[in-house]
């Protein structure tokens, strides 16, 4: 069974947000600065964002981890 994947962005605020699945969460820094984590209360990752798309250039993709249950 496929499974969705929401992708939200505003090229206003520069903003990307993807979301693997609905479930109360919250923010948490990744080591890369860009990048924050949305984690379920047992750390599970729900999705990540990334501030500042527009200076990621297609010969230096964004890379970073996504830490999963702690």
């Amino acid at each position: 069974m496929a499974e969705k994947v929401k992708v939200w962005f505003d090229p206003e605020a520069d903003y990307l947000e993807v979301q693997f699945r609905e479930a109360p969460g919250f923010m948490r820094p990744t080591a890369h600065d860009a990048v924050m984590e949305r984690v379920d209360g047992q750390g599970h990752v729900l999705g990540f964002s990334v501030i500042g798309v527009s200076r990621f250039r297609k010969d230096h993709p964004l890379e970073a981890e996504l830490v999963a249950g702690e």
